[in-house]
């Protein structure tokens, strides 16, 4: 009788269950009705005790059931005719459950709501930071006014800053979603406020035409307040997106700017350069990944001074067995560097294959941050920083080195270069040569972001013929400004009059700019522009 007297006791005061382990609380779950349940729920909620959330996800997928002949509380799993039965807290085997034998713990709608609640508490206070984080972006999704004083204890209980940030917005989202005073609410609604807009605007947009006059006009001011704000980040967005455009387009064109405005050759094997540097970065990875897989991250690293040499490599050949030759003969030049770049891309087709392929991106590559409410992605960060990097390093060999003296000598006059001792013959194959390594390192960067495969050049010589046109024969700063020009106008153009107009509105504008200055943007002497 007295233990009777204990367990109606326990039955009707739930409160008492604050100082119980979760042993003891998870065997009165079978207790009472689903009042009394949800009541032990979120203690064992409050708990944090890292076996809470197993016995929570039980109950809910309706696993938990009491055993008939001790009481034991115990999750059984398994078909009809084959089920187990296993400790909920220990994990430990308990052997199959004969037919009924045990009797299952009963949840409804209302119940699973306050499971639910108990586990955001429990992950609520978890060691994990992105855990706790990714909790608060639950609650923040989904407010339920059950939540609030989960949260206000968290928030309370949280030291980092970002965390408690979203903590406070979920615990806003809650408040706004229960039936505090309005005053409470249009607090909340100014806590929201502060939100990224497409926060503000999924957590807002149900209480626009809010049955409070003063209530509806807070949430419709921080609506239109979230929607300029969004306005001006979208285009910061745009902005970010042509600029890295812009630098793929320099990478790709600044080799060009080389052979093309420098040397006056028109090398419709561009592209196929910029392929083997992309191939160049493949096979790097593939040897690693079979040779030595801890280098990995250190792929991108190998994959650079390898392109540029063998790359330049094949760029010397080029000017040394066909261009040299071809020298003041534009059309024959253009023929004989189309008919290299189909070989390039059969030799590749017979060696690799003629379908695509993987080029992984390192670790510290991957990723993405927020600035404001703009993204930006590591690897077009780093593909802008790397364009960057390579236009330093050629402003620096063009003025700065004995080479580079002998590249600008020859450009503006080959016979005084001549009578004065350079050897012209060499300085053009190692032009040529530079020009072709600058579009291996192109190759490398373009791995990262584009379809490595036999065609991979040709959805870039066109563009970079027409960035160095545009931009002026042979200068590189001028090369800079077109890239990043014709980046941004496109990303611009496309959101209105779509990516193939906006490409064809670009191509007449520079038609249109040629016709009033041919020699571009930052016009140079040379033997290209002079001609």
């Amino acid at each position: 009788m007295r233990l009777l007297t204990l367990c109606l006791a326990l039955w009707l005061l739930p409160g008492l269950a604050l100082s119980q382990s979760l042993d003891d609380l998870v065997a009165r779950l079978p207790l009472g009705d689903y009042a009394d349940r949800a009541a032990v729920v979120d203690q064992i909620g409050r708990t944090g005790d890292p076996r809470a959330a197993a016995v929570l996800e039980a109950l809910l997928d309706r696993a938990l059931e009491q055993r008939n002949v001790d009481g034991r509380v115990v999750r059984v799993t398994g078909g009809r005719g084959a089920q187990t039965a296993t400790d909920v807290l220990t994990g430990e085997d308990l052997g199959p459950v004969a037919s009924r034998s045990t009797t299952a713990i009963r949840v409804n709608n209302g119940l699973r709501r306050s499971i639910r609640t108990a586990l955001g508490m429990l992950t609520l206070a978890d060691p994990d930071p992105s855990r706790r984080r990714a909790a608060a972006e639950a609650a923040l999704r989904t407010p339920d006014a059950e939540q609030i004083d989960a949260l206000t204890d968290a928030m309370a209980a949280e030291d980092d800053p970002g965390i408690r940030q979203a903590l406070s917005w979920a615990h806003a989202a809650a408040v706004l979603a229960s039936d505090a005073p309005v005053a409470d609410r249009m607090a909340a609604v100014e806590t929201l406020s502060s939100a990224p807009a497409l926060t503000v605007q999924s957590a807002l947009n149900p209480y626009r035409e809010a049955a409070d006059p003063a209530l509806a006009q807070a949430v419709s001011r921080a609506l239109d307040a979230a929607a300029s704000r969004q306005a001006v980040w979208a285009q910061a967005q745009t902005l970010w997106f042509g600029v890295s455009l812009g630098s793929v387009l320099l990478l790709a064109a600044i080799g060009l700017a080389i052979t093309f405005g420098v040397m006056g050759v028109i090398n419709l094997a561009h592209g196929e350069l910029v392929m083997l540097g992309a191939y160049t970065t493949y096979a790097v990875q593939e040897a690693i990944r079979t040779q030595a897989p801890h280098l990995f991250g250190w792929s991108l690293a190998i994959a650079v001074p390898l392109a540029f040499v063998l790359v330049g490599a094949v760029g010397v050949a080029i000017e040394r067995g066909i261009v040299r030759h071809l020298y003041g003969r534009p059309l024959e030049t253009l023929l004989a560097t189309w008919g290299v770049s189909l070989i390039l891309q059969q030799a590749v087709r017979t060696l690799f294959g003629p379908t695509n392929r993987e080029v992984g991106t390192p670790d510290w590559m991957s990723g993405a941050w927020q600035l404001g409410e703009m993204t930006l992605t590591g690897s077009r960060l780093a593909i802008v920083i790397f364009a960057l990097a390579v236009f330093a390093g050629l402003l620096v060999v063009m003025r700065h080195s004995a080479f580079g003296l002998q590249m600008r000598a020859v450009t503006q006059n080959r016979a005084m270069a001549a009578n004065l001792g350079i050897r012209t013959g060499r300085v053009d194959a190692l032009t040529f040569g530079l020009g072709a390594g600058i579009a291996g390192l192109a190759g490398v960067a373009l791995s990262q972001i584009d379809n490595v495969s036999p065609n991979l050049g040709q959805g870039y010589i066109i563009d970079s013929f027409l960035v160095v046109v545009f931009g002026g024969v042979g200068n590189l700063w001028g090369t800079l400004a077109a890239a990043m020009g014709l980046g941004i106008a496109n990303k611009v153009l496309e959101p209105w009059a779509g990516a193939v107009l906006g490409k064809i509105l670009i191509l007449i504008f520079i038609i249109l700019f040629i016709q009033k200055r041919p020699r571009g943007l930052f016009p140079q002497r040379g033997r290209a522009a002079e001609g």
